[in-house]
């Protein structure tokens, strides 16, 4: 990719002196165009979203014209008439921007009293943030239970804010996202109370419609900069193929080379030679493998240079993350294996390669890791590693679907009513519900209400609805889905807390005999207590990995849209799944080798959500060769590799979503594959499969059809996440099926115009499994998240 000049521009003269000051005396003397555009627009008071690359001054863009506004609130008789809230999705980014702003701030003395307040920080700490703190940083979480429902001690900073930034707001897509625009109106609503109507400056990587997405997610009108006019150095953009192996997997299968083994190898030789790097990997298992592989090859070369790599994940307590942070700063270490809590947005400028282990689920993504690599104006490197699966072998051979289409548009739906509902609960204990309200929580809160009185949470009195609970109503829902409060990963001998994993992953990662990874170090689950919410583990080294494995059945519980598609049908609405984990594989390291299989006896979990589908006619079948020998195989590979090629079509990736396919499913009583989202009340996922549906079946016939192989392998219709051992698959049958179903299918603006008017069910209750892909006759299964792929980082509830 070609190196690209920048474009300088002045700072608006309403910028005050000493800010402009202050950032010359940083080195930098004149800004770029975008950032003096996104300034104007925030000091005319004009909500904006800068839509630009990595490290091309976003950060700058919008804290000039905060610390300028916070210097004039500073001549105020308390010295606080201007205030300011920072977003950020995880807790690092918050503590690095924080760092940001006290250097920038320096020279302005002590007009600037910038802080962190998140779950870590110290409690004697808290009061003079709300006292006295002008420059907040915090995350949604801490929002959401920390800052609202105790609005009145934070009375007089909501009186006097005037800005609150939103970092990496790309981030905030499906369920959390829907959530975090709930929290803002919540925050909304409170800032109004108290006469305040703060303007929102937000921060995005490359996206599609970043003012749409910003607007669905503040609901504000919200002005785009997407113009980057900051200058690139060269950057060489290699698409790497792990080569094929001597193994075979299941069914006899080519088996290739590990992505993981193969970004360690390279991280190693990058080390080696000097070249500052960081490897992505989207699992924290991924993570510590990359690491600890490098740390061993890098031993038999120098001894010093192993202590020059590490890992970084989610789930570190405070210090060891800190610690690490530190450490990649000083340039102490040259490698670092990292999932996406290092990609968001951490300062880690002067990295000369970024080496992707597996495609990260959107372009968006992939942009944002990539451009970390590059030292300001020199070239840099990228490897994108594929993983022996659909979409990453389809993508290093189809590169225009990475160069030439541009990044998705972000995904969310605030009027989920998983979503809403608790948040209408939430606003009601802050203060009162009134009918003014409803509209700032959209069209749904209106129809929500009187259920949520029938549920003996709310209760109208006179002209406002009121919190009936003696118990918090913040601690309804957990923002990030995550179905419950961590469990905590104990070592036995010692009773030392090693870490926290998500309470949805932890059946399929922290079960009795996986292998647990923490700072270079395995260990083996000895038990879990579900109850408790804790994981025991001992140091162990076992030469294995262990991948979960799990059975889903499906229910129609409503279709909202049913599309003819030929004889066969298309069909959008909402279904009822229930997920249980049955047991796990031990596969060898580095060649993924499978060892064996253990059964688990674990409790099924249930999970209400949105669902697309596709059935088929006994016409359509005899058309397409398909004998009642082949058709469960067929179905099951056409599921396969569908749900590994969605992350093209929508801002997911395919552990985002599930699928099941039957020879006979009773609801619909024909051959069915479902493809839903593995998050209560739906994400947004599945729909956005139902309004492409044509182009995506289209690319996942073309997928399979194209593979070299003679049966089926994981590159097309093999799935890592098969509970029934990627059997019975049928590659032939399954070209074929698509081919006569998509000779029915209508243009996809025709099937918008039919399927318009969709809703959401009102009779949902709340549920929660994480997605599986499931096998005729309903057997399904999931991969660990952990290994190889996994789910977006962040912090912890405070």
């Amino acid at each position: 990719m070609p190196p690209r000049a920048g474009r300088h521009a002045v700072w608006p003269d309403r910028i005050r002196p000493e800010v402009v000051a202050a950032v010359a005396a940083a080195g930098i003397e004149h800004p770029w165009a975008h950032q003096a555009r996104a300034a104007e627009h925030a000091l005319d008071g004009d909500s904006v979203v800068v839509a630009t690359g990595t490290a091309s001054g976003k950060s700058l863009a919008y804290l000039v014209p905060v610390l300028s506004t916070i210097m004039d609130g500073a001549e105020a008789p308390n010295g606080r008439g201007a205030t300011a809230l920072y977003l950020s999705p995880t807790k690092a980014l918050a503590a690095d921007q924080c760092r940001s702003v006290k250097e920038l701030s320096h020279p302005l003395g002590h007009s600037v009293r910038a802080a962190v307040y998140d779950g870590d920080t110290p409690f004697e700490e808290r009061e003079w943030i709300r006292q006295y703190g002008n420059y907040v940083l915090t995350n949604p979480d801490m929002l959401h239970r920390g800052i609202l429902p105790s609005h009145p001690r934070w009375s007089s900073f909501l009186k006097s804010l005037k800005y609150v930034v939103i970092d990496e707001c790309h981030t905030y897509r499906g369920v959390f996202g829907s959530h975090v625009a709930q929290v803002l109106r919540r925050l909304r609503r409170l800032c109004a109370r108290y006469g305040a109507s703060p303007v929102f400056l937000l921060a995005s990587a490359t996206a599609a419609e970043p003012a749409v997405a910003a607007r669905r997610l503040t609901g504000l009108p919200v002005l785009e900069v997407a113009d980057d006019a900051s200058p690139r150095g060269e950057l060489v953009f290699a698409l790497w193929e792990p080569p094929l192996t001597e193994l075979h997997g299941e069914k006899g299968a080519p088996v290739r080379r590990t992505a993981t083994a193969e970004a360690a190898d390279l991280l190693t030789d990058l080390t080696v030679q000097g070249v500052r790097s960081v490897a992505f990997v989207r699992s924290r298992r991924g993570a510590e493998l990359i690491s600890v592989i490098s740390q061993e090859r890098l031993a038999e070369v120098d001894r010093s240079l192993s202590r020059r790599v590490a890992a970084y994940r989610g789930g570190y307590l405070p210090e060891e993350r800190r610690a690490l942070e530190q450490a990649l700063h000083s340039g102490e270490l040259l490698g670092l294996a990292a999932t996406n809590a290092l990609e968001l947005g951490i300062d880690i400028s002067g990295l000369d390669a970024v080496v992707i282990a597996g495609y990260p689920g959107t372009r968006a993504s992939l942009w944002q890791q990539a451009g970390r690599a590059g030292r300001s104006g020199q070239g840099a490197l990228a490897v994108l590693v594929a993983r022996d699966d659909p979409l990453d072998t389809f993508l290093v051979h189809h590169p225009e679907a990475l160069f030439d289409r541009p990044v998705e548009s972000t995904v969310l739906d605030p009027d989920n009513p998983y979503v809403l509902a608790p948040h209408l609960c939430a606003a009601a204990a802050e203060l009162p519900l009134t009918d003014e309200d409803l509209d700032l929580f959209g069209p749904a809160s209106e129809g929500l209400l009187p259920q949520l009185e029938a549920a003996k949470l709310l209760r109208r009195r006179t002209r406002a609805w009121h919190w009936t609970r003696r118990e918090r109503a913040a601690d309804l829902t957990d923002i990030r889905g995550e179905g419950g409060r961590p469990v905590q990963v104990v070592e036995t001998g010692t009773g030392r807390l090693l870490g926290t994993v998500d309470a949805g992953a932890a059946h399929s990662t922290v079960h009795e005999g996986a292998v647990h990874l923490h700072q270079g170090r395995t260990y083996l689950v000895r038990s879990l207590d579900l109850e408790e919410s804790v994981a025991l583990v001992e140091e162990a080294a076992p030469p294995y990995s262990t991948v979960a494995r799990d059975t889903t059945s499906i229910s129609v519980l409503e279709t909202d849209v049913e599309v003819p598609w030929g004889d066969g049908r298309l069909c959008f609405g909402s279904v009822e799944v229930t997920n249980q984990v049955v047991s796990f594989l031990r596969r060898r390291l580095i060649t993924g080798e499978v060892l064996g299989e253990t059964k688990l006896d674990l409790p099924p979990r249930t999970l209400r959500t949105r669902a697309v589908w596709w059935t088929v006619t006994e016409d359509q079948l005899d058309r397409a060769r398909i004998n009642p020998e082949i058709l469960g195989g067929s179905l099951h590979a056409a599921e396969h590799a569908s749900i590994g090629l969605l992350p093209l079509f929508a801002t997911c990736d395919r552990w985002d979503i599930g699928g099941v396919s039957i020879p006979l499913h009773p609801d619909t009583l024909l051959p069915t594959v479902f493809v839903y989202d593995g998050h209560p009340g739906g994400a947004g996922f599945a729909e956005r499969a139902f309004h492409t549906a044509r182009t995506w079946l289209t690319a996942t016939r073309q997928a399979i059809a194209s593979c070299e192989c003679d049966a089926g392998c994981p590159s097309c219709i093999q799935s890592p996440k098969c509970g029934n051992g990627n059997d019975p698959l049928h590659k032939r049958g399954a070209v074929r099926l698509l081919t006569v179903l998509l000779e029915g299918a209508p243009e996809e603006k025709q099937r918008e115009d039919e399927a318009a008017g969709g809703e959401a069910p009102d009779d949902a209750t709340p549920g929660g499994e994480a997605p599986g892909e499931q096998a005729p006759g309903g057997v399904a299964s999931r991969q660990s998240p952990g290994d190889p792929a996994g789910s977006s980082e962040g912090p912890p509830a405070p």
